[in-house]
This record gives C-alpha cells, sequence and structure tokens, in this order.
C-alpha cells in the first residue's frame, strides 16, 4: 500500500471523520480548522462532535504518529500530495449553499502549495462547482506547481459516521484525468471498498441525487401516513408490506415527524435552487421539501385540537437531537415545536441523553433541562417523543400512566404499541395509526 501525506481543511461531520478514517488506513493525515481551542481539544484526544467510535480512533491515530492537528494551513498544504476540503456548505436564506469557506480554503490551498498535489472536494457543493475551485486556484497560485482538483463526496450518516467511512457501501470519485483518479484509488485502496470513478460533475450529482432520493421517501412515508390515519389504516402494517418489495427496500420507510440534520434539509433546498436556476422545476424535490416542513409540527397540531391552551402546564419533551446517536440539532423537529410551546407560555422539561448541552446554547434558561426522563414526566400535563433514542424507548407505558398528571403522549417515532398503551388508559397519538 502506497501511503500519502494527506491534509484535511475542516474538523466538522465531514473532515474529521475523513481525517480519522485516512489516518485508521495507514495513511499521514493532518487536520487543520482556524479554532485553536478546537485543535488543543483534538491533540488531548476529546471530540468537538458526538459520534461512536470516533474518540477512541482519534487518541490511537494521533498517539501512533499518523494523525494530527494544526491552525497553520501553510505548513499543512506546502507538502501535501492530497487535500481535502471538508468544510461547511450551510444554506443561504434563498437555499443556495453557501460556498464562502470552500473559496476561502481554496485561496490558502493556492498560496501554500509548494508541490503538485491533488485537491479533492469532500463537501457537498452544488454541480459545477469543482470545476470553479479549480480554475480559482489556477488563478491564485504562487509557486510554479500543478494542482488538479477531484469530487469525493461524502455518504456518512451522522451517529455512524465512522462505520459508514470505514465500511461504505461505495466510494464516488469524479476526476477529469487518469492521474486524478489513480491517486484516489490508492488512497482508498486500504478500505478495500467498490469505487464507482466517474467525472467530476457526475459525482457532484450523485450526491445530491442520493440525498434527495432518500428525503422523498421519508416525506412519501410522512404523506402516506397522513392518508392512513384519514382511511382507518396502519402506516407501519403498509411499510411492513412495501419493505419485501427488493424494488423498494425496508430502509427509509419509517413514517414520523421529518427529517432533519446536516444533510437532507439543505441539499434538498440546494437542489430545488439548482434547478430553479436553470428555468426547471424539480415538482417532486418540491413536494419533499413542502411535506417535511408541514409534518414536523403535526403533533403540536393535534395536541392544539385535544387542550385549550399550554399555558402553565408542564409539557415533557423526550428528545432533542434530530435523530439519535448524534448531538446534532440542525433542522431538528424538536426546536420547531418547542418555540411553539414557549409562545404559548409552557412549562417544558426536557430530557436527551447528549443534545441538552448543545440546545441550551440555544435556550440557556427558558426551559428546563433534567437528568432523566422521569424526571421530566412526574406530573406532566402533556409529553411529546421527538427523537427515539435507546433511553426513551425503553421507557415502560406504566411510567407515563403512573408519574404524569394528565397520561397524555403525542409520539413522533411510533415507538409503542397502539393496543398496549390503550390498555395501560394512555391517551396516545402517533403517526399513521
Amino acid at each position: 500500500m502506497k501511503q500519502y501525506k494527506i491534509a484535511v481543511a475542516g474538523t466538522g461531520y465531514v473532515g474529521l471523520v475523513a481525517g480519522v478514517c485516512f489516518a485508521e488506513k495507514g495513511h499521514q493525515v493532518i487536520c487543520v480548522d482556524v479554532d485553536e481551542k478546537k485543535i488543543e481539544l483534538m491533540k488531548s484526544g476529546v471530540s468537538p462532535i458526538y459520534e461512536q467510535d470516533l474518540e477512541e480512533l482519534m487518541q490511537k491515530n494521533y498517539k501512533e504518529g499518523r494523525l494530527n492537528y494544526t491552525t497553520d494551513y501553510k505548513s499543512a498544504y506546502k507538502w501535501a500530495d492530497a487535500i481535502f476540503i471538508g468544510v461547511g456548505t450551510p444554506e443561504q436564506p434563498d437555499g443556495s449553499a453557501n460556498l464562502s469557506y470552500v473559496a476561502t480554503v481554496s485561496r490558502q490551498i493556492a498560496e501554500s502549495v509548494e508541490k503538485d498535489c491533488l485537491v479533492v472536494v469532500k463537501s457537498t457543493v452544488p454541480i459545477g462547482t469543482n470545476d470553479k475551485v479549480e480554475q480559482f486556484i489556477k488563478d491564485s497560485l504562487v509557486n510554479n506547481v500543478k494542482v488538479e482538483v477531484a469530487s469525493n463526496p461524502e455518504f456518512l450518516a451522522q451517529g455512524t459516521a465512522v462505520r459508514d467511512t470505514l465500511h461504505a457501501k461505495r466510494i464516488i470519485i469524479g476526476t477529469e484525468s487518469k492521474e486524478a483518479e489513480k491517486m484516489l484509488m490508492e488512497i482508498y485502496e486500504p478500505f478495500d471498498l467498490p469505487i464507482v470513478s466517474v467525472n467530476r460533475r457526475s459525482a457532484e450529482m450523485i450526491k445530491y441525487a442520493s440525498n434527495d432520493f432518500l428525503a422523498l421517501k421519508i416525506s412519501y412515508m410522512n404523506d402516506i401516513a397522513n392518508l392512513c390515519e384519514l382511511v382507518g389504516a396502519n402506516i407501519q402494517d403498509v411499510a411492513k408490506g412495501m419493505s419485501y418489495d427488493p424494488r423498494i427496500g425496508a430502509s427509509f420507510l419509517n413514517a414520523g415527524i421529518g427529517y432533519g440534520g446536516s444533510c437532507f434539509p439543505k441539499d434538498t433546498k440546494a437542489l430545488k435552487y439548482l434547478a430553479k436556476q436553470h428555468g426547471y422545476k424539480l415538482k417532486t424535490v418540491e413536494a419533499t421539501v413542502d411535506v417535511n416542513i408541514e409534518q414536523k409540527t403535526k403533533l403540536y397540531k393535534k395536541a392544539c385540537e385535544r387542550l385549550i391552551t399550554f399555558n402553565g402546564l408542564k409539557v415533557a419533551v423526550l428528545g432533542l437531537a434530530f435523530k439519535p446517536g448524534t448531538d446534532d440539532l440542525r433542522e431538528a423537529p424538536s426546536l420547531d415545536n418547542i418555540e411553539l410551546l414557549l409562545k404559548q407560555g409552557a412549562n417544558i422539561y426536557a430530557y436527551d441523553p447528549v443534545a441538552m448541552e448543545n440546545f441550551k446554547k440555544k435556550y440557556p434558561t427558558q426551559i428546563k433541562y433534567v437528568e432523566n426522563p422521569e424526571e421530566a414526566l412526574k406530573d406532566a400535563n402533556v409529553c411529546f417523543i421527538f427523537t427515539e433514542w435507546k433511553e426513551i424507548k425503553e421507557i415502560k407505558p406504566d411510567t407515563y400512566k403512573k408519574l404524569m398528571k394528565t397520561p397524555l403522549v403525542y409520539d413522533g417515532r411510533n415507538i409503542y404499541d397502539l393496543k398496549e398503551m390503550k390498555d395501560k388508559q394512555i391517551e396516545y397519538y402517533s403517526i399513521g395509526r
């Protein structure tokens, strides 16, 4: 195996996980970030993000000398064989991707490199961005070196990011030359995974098309779930019947209160914006976005039909993160619902095993954070379940009946059996059942 010197720009979900996994597979890796405190934190073996197995691999590879961290981008990029860009591309108000961080790193690379190198964009970027990055770097080069740009989109899921990188279903690489393709093939050789090699624009589109298709499946099932409620069908039975069809598959068929996180919301809006720029209307993607927006507050609206007001009521909120296994709150349904509940004057008691510290940054004093679900449920008038954490799924129906002042439960993740909740005399509302 050929060992490469790899620099990774950005230490978020994309950059840090990629850097750590490259080091784990034997490459020499240095991760670059502008935040001094973050760099020192990582050098001490502490991950700035909550991801299973990440800290363990960080500590192992740092100790063994294959992984390091720095704010000195010039020294990091100077002699790198390959530089992976993994910075954020947050959505702008119009839905387009903000490429300012990608541009900043591209300029830094152009000013720093002193040998031929391959720049690899892992960040999710609009189709055609890699072309612009390559031209931008070439226009700004300080030294007489050859720099080529390749696309290598990531397909990791938060909460399982390390596993998704080390054991990916496929690696997508987009290149415009045999030399760039060969280097990326060699970098990924020790992963021993299927590699799909296409041109740069196809690689960029594969990322958006994949994420938007999964988001479409979620919104489709939520739409069907809403119809199930009206006609007396059970969405879980419907999903089970669908899952046996290999053309459909079993994944992403669970109905609930919508998708969140850093990928699906941003990527659906970005592709919608891109289509609009080219005079095309992506009707399926627009419908996906519209259904998801409506779905997030579906349970709140149900509760409003049942209760005259939330003012002065104790409301238990179980789960804050957009899904289990992460402390990420981006586009989490809990945010939309808690904002509405606070406006109504609810006294909110919230529990989440890992995301409470992040939530405190947005709501430091407006809600009460508790250390266990039981404390949230004690004497509560109503309960909302927004995340299907293991700690929440393990709560027995009897607990709601025993602790709550009124056993009124709105479950956005369909955790409980309808008959069991009814037998325990719990007023229980879920999605599509």
